[in-house]
This record gives C-alpha cells, sequence and structure tokens, in this order.
C-alpha cells in the first residue's frame, strides 16, 4: 500500500514539474508602427500565440495575420492582399532563446533575446531586448524591435511607397501563464 502511495505522488509531482516548464499565452499583442512623411500607420494584434519551455528556454511565437486591426478598413485589405499576402503566407513565427530564464527573479530585468523571424515565407536572425518578470505563475515579456520591410521580400507599388516607411517598429507584450495539460 506504501508502495502505492509512493508511485502515485511520483506520477504527480512529475506532471506537476512538467507542467510548470512551459508557460503559455493565446492572447498576446503585438503591433507595428511606420511613421512616413505622409501617413502614420499602426497595426494591433491581440491574437498571438506565445509559449516559452522554462527547462530550455526555448521560446515559439506564432501571428495570424489576418488578425491585425488597422483604424482603415482599406489600409488592412492592401496590408493583407497586396504586402504580406497573408492567403499565401498566414502567419508570421519566431523561434528563439530567453536566456538564463531560470536565474530569473520576480523583478524585472532586461534580456537579450535571439532567433529566427519569419515573415512572407523568409526568415532572418533577429536580436531584441526585452523586460522579462519570471514568477512561479507567470512569465512577463515586453518589448520592441525594428523589421527592414524590404528584408522580408515585401513589395511596396511606387504609388504608395511615401506612405509606409522602409523600416517599422513591432512591440510586442505577452504574459504567459503555467500550461497544464
Amino acid at each position: 500500500m506504501k508502495t502505492t502511495h509512493i508511485l502515485l505522488l511520483c506520477f504527480f509531482l512529475t506532471n506537476f514539474l512538467q507542467g510548470q516548464e512551459r508557460f503559455l499565452t493565446k492572447q498576446g499583442y503585438t503591433s507595428f508602427f511606420s511613421s512616413s512623411p505622409v501617413e502614420d500607420i499602426k497595426a494591433d494584434n491581440n491574437q498571438v500565440l506565445s509559449i516559452i519551455d522554462t527547462s530550455t528556454g526555448a521560446i515559439a511565437i506564432s501571428i495570424l495575420m489576418k488578425s491585425f486591426q488597422f483604424e482603415k478598413s482599406l489600409m488592412q485589405e492592401h496590408f493583407n492582399e497586396n504586402y504580406v499576402e497573408s492567403d499565401t503566407y498566414p502567419k508570421a513565427k519566431f523561434k528563439g532563446k530567453v536566456p538564463n530564464i531560470n536565474g530569473l527573479s520576480n523583478s524585472e530585468e532586461t534580456v537579450t533575446i535571439t532567433g529566427d523571424l519569419t515573415i512572407h515565407g523568409v526568415t532572418k536572425n533577429i536580436k531584441t531586448q526585452a523586460k522579462i518578470i519570471k514568477t512561479q505563475d507567470n512569465i512577463s515579456l515586453k518589448g520592441s524591435f525594428p523589421v527592414n520591410v524590404a528584408d522580408y521580400n515585401i513589395e511596396i507599388p511606387a504609388v504608395v511607397i511615401n506612405n509606409i516607411a522602409k523600416t517599422i517598429e513591432v512591440t510586442f507584450e505577452l504574459d504567459h501563464k503555467p500550461y497544464k495539460k
């Protein structure tokens, strides 16, 4: 009987610890901002999927391109149909590493995250700094980084070339909770 209790305790502890290794959000936030002499363009997306594995520091992010919301519906239509071609390239993805994630405490710290960003079918290695707060029940990441539109083979028609910045600023806020199977 004691052996059964010990085995059950080991089973529950193993599952609990495995669950604590991964943190997930399905409602992360990202936005991008383009500033040009002609106009400013901002789009927001509140349907960002992100998972962090604290045992390795690995982070993966998936962003549905059609979930970006613009102030003007025509901008949103042009973004999806003409620029990022959302039907052909439905998601932007990031796979990278958060260094020393298990060494972080409850206070806000700055970390350098590196990894591969894929947009419009093109993958580039990026490095960005982020503010992180890690507790037992939450991992919060906030930051921003520039994206050179031409690096991802996104073509801007000549008629609107002055309306869209060559480099846009991408901002993210990800609030992860423990993942339970």
